[in-house]
């Protein structure tokens, strides 16, 4: 029999499902949008759909509107506003009230990367990430509503204005993501930190020459550290050496042959004889990783609990990221982040899937803290750099965070 109460359950059932079905509105803000550019690949994730875990997965989520600071040549920016029946509006604002005069999204797409900005005198890409961030923090503020946000990359050059950016979000009480899709690519093979393991040494490996990849290779490294016995405690100092410095680190033990040796076994791109004659072998032993690795440098990170690990940029070398740690308990654990090739770099697809999790629920699946210390430590890094190589005290680094125990890495 249909009573009154059975009847409003009913509706209320109803009523939820058709929420829960209501497509996600998306702005994308963006410094470019064109072919093989960071807001192109993440993007498009949300305007076709993308593979993952051996299906076509088509988001509940629809692009309503985008703002492109940049328009160079080879723009898409109005081709897919005219196919897709979003709008491109100039100003940031507008984009998130969708030409009216209240916020009108559910989450934001925050793509500070690629385009024609200036670099400082560390090198840095001055991408308004910041000052996008900004933009929209403002529009929340006026409209009394907030909404997830996605940043991509590091939060920005500056730690100061990465930290204004959590600080925001924690005042405004709004979900936030950022960072790299190295922690949840795939892993060859697919292995990770128990939380709560005791960590003597890590030692990660990575390859490219500007602060773009370094911050790859740091949160790499982060991703598997954060999750030692007593978690994340910030990082005390750190230095960053550069040419016949790294070997003579190497030479005097200043981080593991063993790991490093470990971490370039995993790579799947070793160069030298392997490239011209087919012979892979041990770069360490060989000697020969010197001879390829033309202008390393090395980035020393010492946590505040004690822990020491170093990330390597080794151009010349490999073409890769790996990572290798020695475990209290007397084992190391290696692996290689598997970066999938042009166009479709699927490794974009884990990482919008973990902003499409944030939009749907409401709740980062790991902590902002991550990307806010690595943005750190990258920065500090370079600071050590154009200081001399000098070792840096980094007192502001004092970033505490639990990492999340389940592993955000894809594994199907």
């Amino acid at each position: 029999m249909l009573t009154r109460r059975t009847f409003l359950q009913s509706a209320a059932a109803v009523a939820a499902a058709q929420m829960q079905s209501q497509p996600k509105r998306i702005a994308v803000i963006a410094t470019i949008y064109r072919l093989q550019s960071h807001a192109q690949h993440m993007g498009d994730r949300f305007l076709v759909g993308y593979p993952y875990g051996g299906i076509w997965h088509q988001p509940n989520a629809k692009v309503v509107s985008l703002y492109v600071d940049q328009k160079p040549d080879g723009d898409l920016s109005a081709a897919r506003a005219k196919e897709f029946g979003l709008v491109v509006y100039p100003t940031i604002a507008e984009a998130l009230r969708c030409g009216g005069q209240k916020l009108a999204v559910d989450a934001v797409l925050l793509i500070a990367e690629h385009g024609d900005y200036p670099r400082n005198e560390k090198g840095q890409i001055l991408y308004p990430r910041y000052e996008f961030f900004e933009q929209c923090v403002k529009v929340f503020e006026a409209d009394g509503r907030a909404v997830p946000v996605y940043n991509d990359k590091h939060l920005s050059y500056s730690f100061e204005k990465a930290k204004a950016m959590v600080d925001a979000s924690r005042r405004l009480r709004f979900p936030m993501l950022a960072g790299s899709s190295i922690p949840v690519t795939w892993r060859l093979p697919a292995v990770d930190v128990v939380p709560g393991s005791e960590i003597e040494e890590a030692v990660m490996v990575g390859e490219g020459g500007s602060d773009a990849m370094d911050f790859h290779a740091l949160e790499g490294l982060q991703c598997m550290v954060e999750r030692r016995r007593g978690g994340e405690t910030g990082v005390k100092a750190v230095q960053l050496v550069q040419g016949d410095a790294v070997w003579k680190a190497l030479g005097e033990g200043r981080f593991s042959k063993e790991l490093l040796t470990a971490a370039l076994s995993r790579s799947d791109t070793p160069l030298g004889l392997t490239v011209t004659d087919g012979r892979t072998q041990d770069l360490v032993a060989s000697g020969e990783l010197q001879k390829l690795a033309k202008a390393p440098a090395a980035y020393f990170i010492e946590y505040r609990d004690g822990l020491k690990a170093t990330t390597l940029m080794l151009d010349g070398a490999v073409k890769d990221f790996n990572f290798a740690a020695r475990l209290k308990a007397g084992s190391n654990l290696s692996t290689q982040f598997l970066l999938t090739p042009d166009p479709n770099v699927t490794y974009s697809a884990c990482l919008m899937h973990q902003a499409e999790r944030m939009f749907e629920s409401g709740v980062a699946p790991y902590p902002v803290e991550r990307t806010l210390l690595t943005s750190g430590m990258l920065e500090s890094c370079l600071t050590s750099k154009i200081k001399g190589q000098a070792r840096m005290e980094t007192p502001h680094l004092e970033v505490k965070y639990q990492a999340p125990r389940e592993s955000q890495f894809a594994r199907a």
